[in-house]
């Protein structure tokens, strides 16, 4: 399915993630990934396996491909000073749908829904919580501004 436009993805929070380090706390962050385009959310210190984050990553979406993959990767991470940091899980969000009915209704958001965060053999390793919006690339050039949100900068 074709696309253009701006996908935001607001991180909320996440819970009941599992891991520890050496001393005993995790501080997570989360890799947001959208084809080839990355984002990092600032590191969660000291809130251990129920961090919260509250902020907003933008994504160009430019697909011409109608059979384009849509898919959204939130790598769980567990930032460490001293060695690497730690893979605590992943969540995979199709975007299918919403960047569908976003072309089909200029903009359309979901609001935040609760994802499994699971290792590579599918076990649960808690949950994330994320709202997405996708905004067509005529309707965010129509009206100005890029988005869904109005109040969609980093807080």
């Amino acid at each position: 399915m074709a696309g253009r436009g701006i996908l935001e993805v607001h991180l909320v929070d996440a819970k009941g993630l599992s891991g520890d380090d050496f001393l005993g706390k995790i501080d997570p962050y989360v890799a947001v990934q959208y084809r080839s385009q990355e984002r990092k959310s600032s590191v969660a210190r000291d809130q251990g396996k129920n961090p919260s984050w509250n902020e907003v990553f933008k994504f160009q979406i430019n697909s011409t491909a109608a059979s384009g993959q849509h898919k959204l990767f939130l790598r769980l991470m567990d930032h460490d000073t001293f060695s690497r940091d730690d893979f605590l899980g992943e969540a995979t969000i199709d975007l299918t749908d919403l960047i569908s009915l976003g072309m089909e209704h200029g903009t359309w958001q979901m609001n935040s829904a609760v994802h499994r965060v699971v290792l590579a053999d599918k076990a649960y390793y808690g949950e994330i919580r994320v709202a997405l919006a996708f905004t067509a690339a005529n309707k965010a050039h129509d009206v100005g501004e890029l988005g869904g949100w109005t109040n969609s900068s980093r807080q």
